[in-house]
């Protein structure tokens, strides 16, 4: 796999209430990927960026809502989320992974 590739695969974290019960509770952390982003690809992208091991990775597809938006009629994007199972005794920490990120 291209690191160029891996690079860009995850678009952001998904921090809400629900991934936060996940993480705590399954160690588990979910992310917003690329809609053409397989598994293998996102494992190999957060070991990479996270440094640490991923057991397994889970995906989901969310459509976008058809949503009003005064008179005219929109529609919400289709949303890609992993959700990222670590190796026992791994502990990701997305607010120092960014934090040492920006330094670099």
């Amino acid at each position: 796999m291209n690191q160029q590739r891996l690079m860009q695969v995850i678009l952001a974290p998904v921090v809400t209430e629900k991934s936060n019960l996940v993480a705590e509770k399954r160690n588990q952390m979910t992310f917003k990927v690329l809609p053409n982003a397989n598994k293998q690809e996102i494992k190999a992208a957060v070991e990479l960026l996270f440094g640490v091991q991923v057991a397994s990775v889970t995906t989901t597809t969310t459509k976008g809502k058809t949503k009003r938006f005064g008179r005219t009629v929109g529609r919400r994007s289709d949303v890609k989320k992993a959700y990222v199972s670590l190796v026992e005794g791994q502990e990701l920490d997305i607010e120092a992974a960014a934090a040492s990120a920006d330094k670099e």
